[in-house]
């Protein structure tokens, strides 16, 4: 058969990230300040992109201004949204006239002490990444276990038999379970030895197909330590740069993986939004002290006529770099009053009582309320606080799994959490309430049957120690 060239023409469709959309979608998941700094650091780097002043007394508008110079730069409307000064107006919850004072309340409800948020521990880390995954409720009851005996550096504390015998399992399933969590971040966490912790991050890595990588470290970690080279280099045929590579690759991973966690000190946070009572309605206020109100600058003004090609396609390449930074920036901010809008309405009972009426809330709901992607909303609620007449939040707060009460309805598990603490804070120190006892009183005040095993995972999430070992401290 004779071999012939042909052409073929071929219709498809295919999703393409530019860069303006990767930008959009990092501006989403940014926190307050991160946001600053890259909007500081975009003016900087941008000739076109400058802080609004104000009123600058010019006898032609700013708004003109602009329209003029996107004609004559760049044939698109860029300067549309531009233009923050009604920014707020637009889609504020109360009129604009008495916005100013609001400031000011919005600032009473959460003084400079109050906006702080507890470091992510080791534990509270990989607890969230056991919640997340998609081992059995046995399985996960282990993995709690297990992290609950790691030690500041990582490391396994019990050995698996105590594990088996604490949880009432299997020895084998206790290591399934190990494997699981050895492989979260950070990878060797819960490994009972360097070398193990070792192993799994080369595992992880995928250079456990070099059988030199692997003996080395299962077998001559003191040698390395050493430097005693001379022996290594004959048992396994390599010369120096061989071996240099080897230990290269072994001094690029980290024997201490749960060293880089803190012990959950207090960190100061600044609130990305505000929600304060108004009579009856909750006003929602979104935080912008500090952000540059950003416009065009009047270098678009300047005459193109001399300049060379490739100095016109800068100045509309940064032209149209500045007006999607603009247009970004608005979306951002108006995706995040848009989400906070929609979390009052679903958790309208927590807003007016308290942690205690928490209602169970996903991602879905607020996507579907807002008709956004889920991606959109884990985006941008991740990094954001809120500052609440109860305190301040992670946007992520809000959404928790519920528990079926006898009547039908559904109640939050950060409210059944929020009941257990206020149980024990209220007890008698001489003789502490047991898992079970509690599970008794959140049934009479709230009507759901809770086994004591959930009491005691929930009780372990609030990092409260067990009846006996409170007695103790007592």
């Amino acid at each position: 058969m004779a071999l012939e060239l042909r052409q073929q023409l071929k219709l498809a469709q295919q999703l393409v990230m530019t860069p303006q959309l990767q930008q959009a979608i990092k501006l989403l998941q940014l926190s307050r300040m991160e946001l600053l700094e890259t909007v500081q650091q975009e003016m900087l780097d941008n000739p076109f992109l400058e802080e609004s002043q104000g009123d600058d007394g010019s006898a032609e508008p700013a708004e003109d201004r602009r329209e003029k110079a996107t004609e004559e730069v760049y044939d698109q409307d860029l300067a549309k949204d531009a233009d923050w000064e009604d920014y707020l107006g637009e889609f504020a919850s109360t009129p604009r006239l008495v916005q100013p004072r609001e400031f000011e309340v919005a600032e009473d409800i959460s003084p400079l002490e109050a906006r702080y948020s507890a470091k992510p521990t080791l534990e509270g880390h990989l607890l969230w990444q056991l919640r997340l995954s998609s081992l059995s409720d046995a399985q996960k009851d282990i993995g709690e276990v297990i992290i609950g005996n790691l030690s500041s550096a990582g490391y396994l504390h019990a050995s698996i038999d105590e594990i088996a015998q604490m949880t009432e399992s299997d020895p084998s399933d206790v290591l399934t379970v190990l494997e699981k969590v050895q492989l979260f971040d950070p990878v060797g966490v819960a490994a009972r030895d360097a070398r193990e912790c070792l192993l799994v991050q080369i595992k992880s890595l995928k250079y456990d197909r070099d059988p030199i990588l692997l003996e080395l470290i299962r077998s001559h970690l003191e040698d390395l330590e050493g430097k005693r080279y001379k022996p290594l280099l004959r048992k396994f045929k390599l010369d120096m740069e061989e071996l240099k590579e080897y230990l290269d690759i072994i001094q690029s991973l980290d024997p201490l993986p749960g060293a880089s966690f803190g012990g959950g000190e207090p960190t100061y946070v600044s609130p990305d939004v505000f929600v304060y009572k108004m009579g009856d309605e909750f006003v929602i206020l979104l935080n912008e002290d500090g952000l540059p109100q950003l416009q065009l600058s009047n270098m678009n003004q300047m005459d193109m006529k001399g300049a060379s090609d490739k100095e016109k396609e800068y100045c509309t390449e940064k032209m149209r770099s500045a007006s999607w930074l603009i247009k970004s920036l608005y979306q951002r901010q108006r995706t995040l009053y848009k989400v906070m809008e929609s979390i009052v309405r679903h958790q309208q009972a927590f807003f007016e009582v308290g942690v205690s009426r928490l209602a169970p809330l996903i991602l879905k709901d607020i996507a579907d309320d807002i008709s956004m992607h889920e991606s959109t909303v884990s985006r941008i609620t991740t990094n954001k606080y809120v500052a609440t007449p109860h305190g301040i939040f992670e946007l992520k707060f809000f959404f928790n799994s519920g528990l079926e009460l006898d009547d039908g309805s559904q109640v939050g598990s950060e409210s059944v959490k929020a009941l257990i603490k206020k149980f024990i804070a209220d007890e008698d120190t001489k003789s502490p309430l047991s898992d079970e006892r509690i599970g008794e009183m959140l049934k009479d005040h709230l009507k759901v049957n809770i086994a004591r095993r959930t009491v005691a995972k929930y009780r372990t999430a609030l990092d409260i120690p067990s009846s006996s070992r409170r007695k103790e401290h007592f």
